[in-house]
């Protein structure tokens, strides 16, 4: 079975057509022919080696939609069963061996197999082998596939961080950022039965945010201040360095600052803005297999959907210039 990708050569460098012969499959594996597939930053951060460790060719690609093409012999036929429409995230496989894997927190294995670190092997292709069947989620009906994909990176890395710092329906709430990851957290806050206010940059995305399900919307920089003091649990979204101690102060005292956004530089902190109220400065990655089931779960039955543009795969580049740029509005979504 020839596997047919969409790669690059170096970094920055055009999408390039790269077929390849996969190993024979494993016990444990699935090969998903896929259909739709996520483009998010940390994608761009791959073709571009902004990390450092892109291994070229990259094939990119981490949110992929598909149906089960084949499975492997220790397989759950029935709930996977060869048709099935199916999708898997940022990471496709984990040890189950580990004291992580064994107390349910997979996402923090350290064998993991991380899908957007593949190099050659991601879901910008027409097929994507998971190496765990346990990573392949069955998709609610509810969920049309363009909508699924951004879900299972983005959707999952903001419910994860929603579920794990105990967030309470009674709580207010703060999402700094109104992008890929800020929208859908707005929606999953709102849901939650929380107070929701959206923190941005300019004015420009107020009306979005509203649509959303927030229910307040301030600009930071004229905003902030009178916020001190405000909310219980603040979710930064945002690739950007922020004034960290403005944010700690429009906690309340025992809240909690979770960052999934991944700023450029270091944290700078002034001690007494976290000792003083007993706050929490905490980061956040993408969820288990349980997570994730409960994440696409919640969304289907609420109705929560990323805002997406979709682009036919011949679109690629087209595709990744529009994320690189920051014009998304707000997941781009490449249809195979």
């Amino acid at each position: 079975m020839t596997v047919r990708a969409y790669a690059v050569e170096r970094a920055g460098g055009p999408v390039q057509r790269l077929e390849y012969e996969p190993e024979p499959l494993g016990p444990l594996e699935v090969d998903i022919a896929v259909t739709h597939c996520g483009v998010c930053q940390t994608d761009i951060g791959m073709v571009d080696d902004m990390y450092g460790y892109s291994r070229f060719p990259v094939v990119a690609g981490h949110e992929a939609v598909g149906v089960v093409e084949a499975v492997g012999s220790a397989v759950d036929g029935a709930r996977l069963a060869v048709g099935r429409r199916v999708g898997i995230g940022a990471v496709a496989g984990a040890c189950f061996a580990c004291e992580w894997c064994l107390s349910g927190r997979q996402y923090l294995c350290p064998h993991k197999d991380d899908t957007v670190l593949r190099g050659e092997r991601g879901a910008f292709a027409t097929r994507l082998r998971a190496s765990d069947w346990r990573y392949v989620q069955p998709l609610p009906e509810a969920l049309a596939s363009e909508h699924a994909a951004p879900l299972l990176c983005a959707g999952i890395t903001v419910f994860s961080a929603i579920a794990r710092n105990g967030v309470r329906p009674t709580d207010r709430v703060a999402v700094v950022g109104v992008g890929g990851l800020g929208h859908l957290a707005i929606q999953f806050l709102a849901k939650w039965g929380c107070h929701v206010t959206a923190i941005s940059s300019t004015a420009a995305k107020a009306d979005d945010t509203r649509r959303f399900g927030a229910h307040e919307f301030i600009v930071a920089e004229e905003g902030l201040q009178r916020a001190a003091g405000s909310f219980d649990f603040i979710l930064s979204t945002v690739s950007a360095d922020l004034p960290w101690d403005a944010y700690l102060a429009a906690l309340r005292p025992q809240g909690t600052l979770c960052v999934v956004g991944v700023p450029h530089g270091a944290f700078s902190v002034q001690p007494l803005s976290l000792l003083l109220g007993e706050k929490r400065l905490v980061g956040g990655v993408v969820g288990s297999p349980m997570e994730n089931r409960q994440m696409l779960d919640f969304a289907a039955r609420h109705g929560i959907r990323p805002a997406v543009e979709t682009f036919p795969v011949a679109r690629v580049d087209e595709a990744l210039d529009h994320v690189r740029q920051g014009r998304a509005r707000y997941r781009a979504v490449l249809e195979f």
